[in-house]
C-alpha cells in the first residue's frame, strides 16, 4: 500500500490488516518500488494513491509492478486522477475516488485477486 498521508495510510493499513490481508506499507513511489523489487512474488497486489509528492506517481509504481508481474492486481485511490484512469491506469485495474469507505476497498482487492485466483494466476 502507498499513501503519502500519513493518517490515511495508517487508517487503511489497520483496516486491511483486521480484514486479514499481510501489509507493506510506504509514504513514496521510491521506497514502494524498493520493497517491491525486493520479493516481486510476495506482493499480491497493489493498493496505491496517484499522487505521492515528489516523484514518481501511483501510476509509475503500477507500470513497474506490472513489467515485473503482469496480471498483479492494481487498486488505485485518489481524490485526484479518476479522469486520467483510463489513459494512465494499467488494464484490469480498479480506480476507487478519495473520500471512499473501507469496504469499498476490501471489495476491490477481492474482486480482483479472486479473479486472479479463477485464472491460476498468482
Amino acid at each position: 500500500m502507498v499513501e503519502d498521508e500519513g493518517i490515511l495510510l495508517w487508517d487503511v493499513e489497520q483496516s486491511l490488516v483486521e480484514a486479514g490481508f499481510e501489509v507493506a506499507s510506504a509514504f513514496n513511489a521510491a521506497t514502494a518500488i524498493e520493497t517491491f523489487d525486493l520479493d516481486p512474488e510476495r506482493i499480491s497486489a497493489v493498493l496505491t494513491d496517484i499522487r505521492l509528492g515528489e516523484g514518481a506517481t501511483g501510476w509509475d509504481i503500477a507500470r513497474h509492478a506490472r513489467v515485473a508481474r503482469p496480471t498483479l492486481p492494481i487498486v488505485y485511490m485518489s481524490g485526484h486522477g479518476a479522469d486520467d484512469w483510463p489513459s494512465e491506469g494499467v488494464p484490469n485495474s480498479i480506480m476507487i475516488s478519495k473520500p471512499f469507505v473501507m469496504a469499498q476497498v476490501i471489495t476491490a482487492l477481492a474482486t480482483l485477486l479472486n479473479s486472479a485466483s479463477s485464472l491460476g494466476i498468482s
